[in-house]
């Protein structure tokens, strides 16, 4: 096997032309093998195999700066940059990241877990390189739906006006993780389905450059420039790179690696910002009969033959499904909503919606800000919009959350999916910051369901609530309890806390999911002779008062369990009350530590920080020794 003897990028260029095909078919077919087991983001790195076999043999990394928009497109990079030996564990605990990392290898010049970065780090890349003057090519791979994304353009304006010496290479497949929407798709279409158009510019370019050489003369030159940029304006299809300083090449076929080589040769003669438009397809080569090319994303472990699914337990579904069922249901009552999502429709189960309300449904693409913002502008004209966006991304729209809805009193209603502890994804996916951003925005109601039918019933609320945005947050994990019908759950009352079971010796305020864990840790310390109480804190923000001040006053210890950064979050704003209305009560807060967390499942993630039963009761029988609370 040829793949046997790649270690690094070098080994790519040593080949034969002739066995370079057949290098990225080995790597295919390892890439279907490895995460058939392990799961995770395949279409895309499927997608652009032969490119990255390309890339090798063209440019000479770690020298060269290759930096890959949305890195999971870069499982095939990892194949081919020395960790084809570590594949096994992408994902998993202790392994390789499910992403591109700068500290797992110096052939990631960037890591990156959300879209539309490559772009603007590349352009700091070549500026850096500038001041330094060294001598080195930069190339940003921007690919799997991220030019939806509001930076890169903000990124192409800048590059494209420097002149600075950068390469582009614009994965066009036509998706992100549901296919690709807005006007730029359209054009990117357009330019695929008019490769004659690239051939007559290039050969009307070259005639005049010809005779401006043969001829000589400014006035000349001056008017094969006017007639060029007129040619440019009326044939070409990469008319929008040209106008924002790129010279444009393509669109090439991205599954065809003499042509990129031969295209990638021409490009690096040439300096100035540059555009390489190759065209692929998402999920080449996977296994799977039916045409959902969604399912091509990501996967959880399957058959490597057929794609199908391994067979799994089904038990208890997913929040995600039972938001996307409950909003489907509550749509028949409530005829006022949208459902507004950013290029994730099935990530957020708002795919749901859409085939049952297809007129209110949206979906903008990769552009959590912009999701915001139109949220925003309907909301003006009385329209209740619900955008649902993973925590980890809405992070990316918070000036908007604040400036364009908050400020404004707007009825938003923010569903977080993946909130907390991620799971495999890792770090850059974490959705633990949300409880703190959230509570720090003005007029915001913040809020966190206990299980599915207490998620049915904030969302009615949220609904009903005019006063401003309004937020839920969930994890991604299974949903405790069944789903009931919509229509038999009422609306929860706005601001109210709920009491779970009563003690005497200390509270456990638990948020969300955590309300099970602290449950069981009630349970294990009734053992040691602690009575707990247990209250489902599920508004965080505003705070039910009334069952607060009687907790401070009937509880020297109050606990608060939440799944989020432990920093700002819940348990400091409730210290920060408490201190002000009951002093001699104690607040211990109880979250996930101020720092960055690896790959692994969720349930270990949680247990690494004490955030199960066992490990509550164990701080709090720690805390009873300190308070003398054991009952007598």
């Amino acid at each position: 096997m040829i793949l046997e003897t790649i270690h690094s990028p070098a080994d790519v260029r040593a080949l034969a032309p002739e066995q370079l095909q057949p290098l990225a078919d080995e790597v295919r077919q390892r890439l279907i093998d490895v995460v058939s087991h392990t799961g995770g983001h395949i279409g895309a790195g499927l997608g652009v195999v032969e490119l990255t076999v390309a890339l090798c043999a063209a440019f000479e990394s770690p020298r060269d700066k290759i930096v890959w928009d949305v890195g999971h497109q870069g499982y095939p990079w990892k194949i081919l940059t020395g960790r084809n030996d570590r594949l096994h564990t992408l994902r998993q605990r202790g392994g390789l990241s499910g992403f591109l990392r700068r500290d797992e290898s110096e052939h990631d010049q960037f890591g990156a877990g959300h879209a539309g970065t490559a772009l603007s780090a590349a352009y700091g890349m070549a500026a850096a390189r500038d001041l330094k003057r060294e001598a080195f090519e930069v190339v940003a791979v921007v690919g799997d739906g991220a030019m939806t994304c509001g930076l890169p353009y903000e990124a192409l304006n800048n590059a494209g006006d420097s002149g600075r010496d950068i390469i582009v290479v614009l994965n066009d497949n036509g998706m992100s993780i549901a296919p690709n929407v807005g006007a730029l798709n359209k054009y990117l279409g357009s330019i695929v389905a008019s490769p004659m158009t690239v051939r007559i510019r290039e050969r009307v370019k070259h005639l005049i450059e010809r005779a401006s050489h043969i001829v000589g003369g400014k006035k000349l030159v001056d008017f094969a420039k006017n007639v060029e940029e007129s040619i440019k304006n009326l044939w070409s299809p990469g008319m929008l790179f040209e106008e924002l300083g790129f010279r444009y090449f393509g669109p090439i076929d991205g599954h065809n690696i003499g042509q990129m080589l031969h295209t990638f040769d021409i490009v690096k003669t040439l300096k100035g910002p540059r555009v390489v438009h190759v065209i692929t397809e998402k999920g080449k080569g996977f296994p799977l009969p039916e045409p959902d090319l969604e399912k091509y994303h990501a996967r959880a472990p399957y058959d490597p033959v057929t794609g199908k699914l391994r067979p799994v337990n089904p038990g208890l579904p997913q929040w995600t499904k039972v938001f996307g069922e409950a909003l489907t249901q509550l749509a028949a009552e409530e005829s006022n909503f949208v459902t507004i999502t950013a290029a994730m429709p099935s990530g957020t189960g708002t795919n749901i919606f859409q085939k049952k309300w297809p007129e209110r449904f949206f979906d903008v693409g990769i552009a959590e800000a912009h999701a915001t913002t139109f949220a925003a502008g309907l909301a003006t004209q009385g329209v209740r919009p619900v955008v649902a966006i993973y925590s980890t991304f809405l992070q990316r729209a918070y000036d908007s959350i604040i400036h364009d809805v908050a400020i404004q009193k707007l009825s938003v209603i923010f569903a977080l999916d993946r909130a907390g502890m991620v799971g495999e994804d890792g770090q850059t996916h974490m959705g633990l910051y949300d409880i703190a951003y959230m509570l720090a925005v003005p007029h915001m109601t913040v809020t966190a369901p206990k299980d599915a039918g207490e998620m049915i019933g904030l969302l009615r609320c949220a609904l009903h609530h005019t006063e401003g945005p309004f937020s839920l947050r969930y994890p991604r994990d299974k949903a405790p309890g069944e789903a009931p019908p919509a229509a038999e759950v009422p609306a929860i009352p706005y601001g109210t806390w709920e009491l779970l079971r009563k003690g005497k010796d200390c509270a456990i305020i638990a948020v969300g999911v955590m309300c099970k864990p602290a449950l069981d840790a009630a349970d294990a310390l009734a053992a040691d002779g602690i009575a707990a109480s247990v209250v489902n804190a599920r508004f965080l923000k505003p705070m039910d008062r009334e069952m607060l001040d009687a907790l401070a006053q009937s509880h020297k210890l109050l606990v608060t369990v939440e799944d989020g950064t432990v920093v700002n979050g819940f348990g400091a704003a409730l210290a920060a009350l408490v201190q002000t209305t009951a002093p001699d009560s104690r607040v211990v807060a109880l979250g996930v530590p101020d720092r960055t967390y690896e790959h692994a499942p969720r349930a270990q993630q949680l247990a690494d920080v004490g955030l199960t039963g066992d490990g509550i009761a164990a701080r709090i029988r720690a805390l009873a020794a300190e308070e003398s609370l054991t009952t007598r």
